[in-house]
């Protein structure tokens, strides 16, 4: 029996990352390869029982798993981040929140005959999107860059929001269930301790990040121990408080100033990953597909209105007063899939309410997972072809993603802002990224190879990644990351020539170093910044007919630095040594100080020289018209004094034959 359970859970774990997998490899939600594999093991081959395994051990582990999950998706809900996005976010979690709570309670009361308190937590529970199916559904899509960060945004944003409604919902059912005549005192005793306790433990433990006083490699380990600590005391103070302490906790350290959380975001992106994997195939694994089946068409009318009802009234109403056209409220009134949150805190609570007795909490988890199937597999067929349809696409992807926020970097992303080329700047280095904000650019704080950069990282309209950092052994993992994403020839990085004389422990590996070539095969970062470093300048020439490349050449010298170029709004990269390009485009390129004062200097002699060839031309025409007036001055002249003469000799001749007149 214990070589059975082990050999189980070996499976699931490798289960899990093959769906993973499989989800990144065709870009769709990884909840979709998840769902059929725990429905595969369970209901389908019968494999997988999972409450045969893990016994009474079962509810404790989905419950701090959703405690996990919860505290994790509340440490995203940073309130200036909100308000950074835009009034839609802030309508849609708010006001379209209750819209889409309303309506989908409504359907389950009138449609499947649920009790009001129950139907409000159905409702409660599918109220949320979650980044986790929106960001590979809009990597298929590619809508315009504000739709993507609005759903994006919204589904990072009412997680946290939507879980904690259903917390407080479950809670008055629970509470209504045992104590009928003490609900208020009950549910205001769970609401003081989650928010009080939350709110005082993410004080306490922002303190003790603030003031360092753990060591780098503890950190992570203990904030993720004392949050457990914390929901299990929770829960211990007041019953099923626990949920809604945690969420408080994050959004707290999310929120105190001073406080970074972007390494314990990371760590705990990672375990999430691996929890919602598995918790996934566990809880698709119990799943009854006969229970969902004698859903019937009420089943099928709730999910209806969850499509064609409560989403289109959420954006339309929480769309009034912003700048959306018709065919973008029309677009986001489709794209709304359910995800594992919904999934996990349905299963957990199903399970609370069945031991209760409650009435119809067996038929909530098959609703829910219903809901999740339906959206996420009929939005992520149909989503690419209305977006089509409304016009809403994205254009061809020209900007470019840079990783490295140096000078260089900096300078080169205004030169292409000037030229309406869509650039963002990465960087894990604060002082390189308050720079570049300090400049107006676009910025991703962090590696943009995390997990936190595949929810926060906006590549709507990135065609490109350049490679311009220092960090040697961050660099491949962001270079093979983004290619796995874009594609080889779209992910370009800087040659690594100093690396000759290293030992081989420290230089990478030839593979990669083959593939980085950037601006040439001597050009490399420490090239770039030493020529930053002494007045370098990045100049955007246009190369025509009259001025070619050799031209540019003969005029900036051998150490000139050519980057790249740009034809019709699209951008092409300078690879290995340049000998000749094209006319009609835009050259941008590095010029060293000295070769830009020589240009100048050879610039200003040769307009001196124009200049005074000009003068000499004008004066030697000058001198032409001069002479050419004299000459016909002279022969003016002559002609006035032959005519002259002519008429003297007329009167002598009349004279000599005596015709004089009278």
């Amino acid at each position: 029996m214990v070589e059975k359970i082990t050999a189980m859970l070996a499976l699931i774990g490798v289960l899990s990352l093959a769906c993973q997998w499989i989800g990144w490899r065709m870009r769709l939600p990884a909840i979709l390869p998840l769902l059929l594999c725990g429905l595969l093991l369970g209901p389908g081959l019968g494999l997988l029982n999972p409450d045969a395994i893990f016994g009474d051990l079962l509810f404790p582990i989905i419950s701090l798993g959703v405690a996990v999950i919860l505290f994790e998706g509340a440490l995203t809900l940073n309130f200036k981040e909100i308000k950074d996005h835009g009034r839609m976010v802030t309508h849609l979690v708010s006001v379209g929140a209750l819209i889409t709570w309303g309506c989908i309670a409504s359907a389950a009361h009138f449609l499947l005959n649920f009790d009001w308190p129950l139907a409000l937590l159905f409702g409660a529970l599918v109220v949320v999107t979650g980044p986790t199916v929106i960001v590979p559904m809009l990597r298929t899509v590619k809508p315009k860059s504000q739709l993507a960060s609005i759903l994006r945004w919204e589904g990072i944003v009412i997680d946290p929001i939507g879980a904690m409604l259903a917390v407080l919902v479950f809670e008055y059912i629970t509470v209504s269930a045992g104590q009928t005549a003490h609900v208020l005192l009950a549910l205001g005793s769970m609401l003081g301790i989650g928010l009080g306790l939350g709110a005082l433990a993410g004080y306490l433990v922002g303190r003790m990040l603030r003031s360092n006083l753990l060591p780098h490699y503890l950190t992570n380990t203990a904030v993720l121990t004392i949050m457990l600590g914390v929901f299990v005391g929770s829960n211990l103070l007041q019953e099923e408080s626990g949920l809604l302490t945690v969420t408080v906790m994050g959004i707290w350290l999310a929120n105190m100033r001073g406080v970074d959380i972007a390494d314990i975001l990371e760590f705990k992106e990672t375990l999430t990953v691996l929890l919602i994997s598995a918790l996934f195939i566990l809880l698709a694994a119990r799943l009854d597909s006969s229970a969902m089946l004698d859903l019937g068409l009420g089943g099928l009318g709730v999910l209806a209105v969850v499509l064609l009802v409560a989403r289109p009234l959420s954006i339309w109403i929480s769309g009034i007063g912003t700048s959306l056209s018709s065919a973008e409220k029309w677009f986001l009134s489709w794209v709304a899939p359910r995800g594992i949150v919904a999934a996990a805190v349905s299963s957990l609570f199903a399970i609370k309410l069945e031991k209760m007795e409650v009435p119809g909490a067996e038929t909530i988890v098959p609703l829910v997972f219903l809901i999740i199937i339906g959206t996420v597999v009929i939005q992520s067929l149909t989503a690419r072809r209305w977006a089509s349809i409304l016009g809403v696409q994205a254009g061809s992807a020209r900007g470019l993603l840079i990783f490295g926020a140096s000078k260089f970097s900096r300078e080169l992303a205004k030169v292409l802002k000037g030229k309406d080329i869509k650039v963002i700047l990465a960087d894990s280095n604060w002082d390189n990224i308050r720079l570049a904000r300090m400049d107006n650019i676009p910025v991703y704080f962090g590696n943009p190879a995390s997990e936190h950069a595949d929810t926060y990282l906006d590549l709507t309209g990135i065609g490109k990644v350049l490679i311009l950092s220092p960090y040697r052994q961050l660099n491949p993992l962001v270079y093979f990351h983004f290619q796995d994403i874009l594609g080889q020839k779209k992910v370009y990085g800087l040659s690594n020539t100093e690396s000759n004389g290293t030992s081989a422990r420290h230089q990478l590996s030839e593979s990669y170093l083959k593939r980085m070539c950037l601006f040439g095969e001597t050009v490399s970062y420490a090239k770039l910044a030493s020529l930053m470093s002494k007045g370098g300048v990045l100049k955007s020439t246009n190369l025509t007919e009259s001025f070619g490349y050799k031209d540019f050449y003969r005029r900036y010298g051998e150490t000139v630095v050519p980057l790249m170029y740009l034809k019709n709004g699209k951008v092409t990269m300078l690879t290995g040594n340049t000998t000749d390009l094209p006319t009609g485009i835009e050259l941008i390129s590095l010029i060293p100080k000295e070769a830009m004062a020589e240009a100048s200097a050879l610039k200003e002699a040769e307009e001196t020289l124009k200049q005074a060839r000009a003068e000499a031309e004008q004066k030697a025409k000058e001198l032409e018209a001069k002479e050419q007036q004299a000459v016909l001055t002279a022969s003016d002249e002559q002609d006035k004094k032959g005519n002259e003469d002519g008429k003297a000799g007329g009167t002598d001749n009349k004279q000599g034959r005596g015709e004089v007149s009278v």
